[in-house]
């Protein structure tokens, strides 16, 4: 167990990677999957299919095949990414297929008159999102996005595989230097079991704090 605490600077070091990877996972994944929903929603046809196609797609391919896809396939592209860009890349494009999803059903669970009468008041289709939907849908939204998010954490673990040292990574090689796995695996169990359970109960305070909002 002394060894666990006397590698918490190095392991610190590997958990804001970890956050790192997880904020740029989520906030790539969040304004894309807004915009191919809306797209998928309210686009033309021959837009909305190539999303549907993405969308399905990207759901059932397993994360680890996408993400060396995506950095082994990079170089004969002529796109070389970094470990780090190419676990981030894999795991924004795997979450943003999520998020469709889910912009899908929050918006699209809004009753039509809704967006009628926002047009008969002469509001801009951006407006009319902005003002009218967005805020009705975003009880519905909230919830599972922030399951989304929690699973963004988790799965920023899988970026070690490409050499990335985040959390994960550093607590093995701090494992290869002290040979005490249990008590390092237990402190990295505890640091992600902080950071998801606090954004679960995040999840369901929002669930409480909507659950009496009547359409």
């Amino acid at each position: 167990m002394l060894a666990a605490f006397s590698a918490l600077p190095f392991l610190w070091q590997g958990f804001l990677v970890t956050l790192q990877v997880a904020a740029l996972v989520v906030a790539l994944s969040l304004v894309a999957g807004l915009a191919l929903g809306a797209v998928m929603l309210y686009g033309p046809v021959w837009a909305r299919w190539p999303v549907r196609l993405f969308t399905d797609a990207i759901r059932v391919i397993p994360l680890l095949v996408l993400i060396f896809f995506i950095y082994y396939g990079s170089s004969p592209l002529g796109m070389p990414l970094s470990p780090f860009w190419a676990g981030t890349l894999a795991l924004a494009l795997f979450k943003t297929g999520h998020i469709v999803e889910i912009t899908r059903g929050a918006v699209g669970s809004i009753h039509p008159g809704q967006m009628d009468a926002a047009r008969a008041i002469g509001l801009a289709f951006p407006g009319r999102m902005i003002w009218v939907i967005l805020p009705q849908a975003l009880r519905r939204f909230l919830p599972p996005w922030l399951n989304a998010v929690v699973d963004s954490v988790k799965g920023s673990a899988l970026v070690s595989l490409l050499g990335v040292v985040e959390l994960m990574q550093s607590i093995q090689q701090v494992i290869g230097r002290t040979y005490e796995p249990l008590p390092l695996y237990m402190l990295g169990a505890l640091i992600y079991f902080a950071v998801n359970f606090a954004l679960s109960q995040t999840s369901r305070a929002l669930e409480r704090r909507f659950a009496y909002i009547r359409e």
